[in-house]
């Protein structure tokens, strides 16, 4: 996955109320609940559904390393769905969401202006509907680029023309060299 879409993630996993299974038999327990069966649970880890029936059983109890992100990571997509939503939903119609990042920004203006990229780091809550446009974009699939297209031409709103209160010539904003990406609800 992308580094945006991870960060996403990283900051909905943050609402969550419990901690998702840690061992792989409880992990392989979980899928298995959520699955309704040890066959697409197998199929989904790209393992023999004996395999599967051996951790649920606690016959098998360090997977490899391959197999033990596949797992991690299933388990923490299919991790409290409804706390997940609420929490989307909140941000994106109250809260918004603060994007804390050190990166390469610069923007195209007016011939005469100071334009060159340069380092920043910033920490900048953005409005719920910016916050509304990630999740549905990442929802519905979009690309680590498109979901940065967003977050610069959110930062262009709310950073450097403050609300429509200065710099209102500007016309692109450039989000690159990324060393550092954070999100927050």
């Amino acid at each position: 996955m992308s580094m945006f879409g991870n960060g996403l993630d990283a900051a909905v996993q943050k609402a969550f109320t419990r901690p998702a299974p840690k061992s792989a038999p409880a992990q392989m327990r979980y899928l298995v609940k959520q699955l309704k069966g040890t066959k697409a649970v197998a199929q989904l880890l790209r393992v023999s559904q004996r395999t599967v029936e051996r951790y649920v059983k606690d016959q098998i109890k360090k997977p490899r390393p391959d197999l033990s992100a596949r797992l991690e990571r299933e388990v923490k997509r299919r991790w409290q769905p409804q706390i997940r939503a609420k929490a989307r939903q909140r941000a994106a119609s109250t809260g918004g969401i603060v994007i804390d990042t050190r990166a390469r920004l610069g923007y195209t203006a007016p011939i005469g202006t100071t334009d060159q990229d340069r380092i920043r780091h910033l920490t900048v809550a953005l409005p719920p509907q910016y916050a509304s446009r990630l999740f549905d974009a990442q929802e519905q699939g979009a690309s680590d680029q498109q979901l940065r297209e967003i977050a610069a031409e959110a930062l262009k709103e709310v950073y450097f023309q403050d609300g429509g209160r200065r710099a209102g010539s500007l016309e692109e904003v450039r989000f690159t060299d990324i060393e550092h990406l954070d999100f927050e609800l």
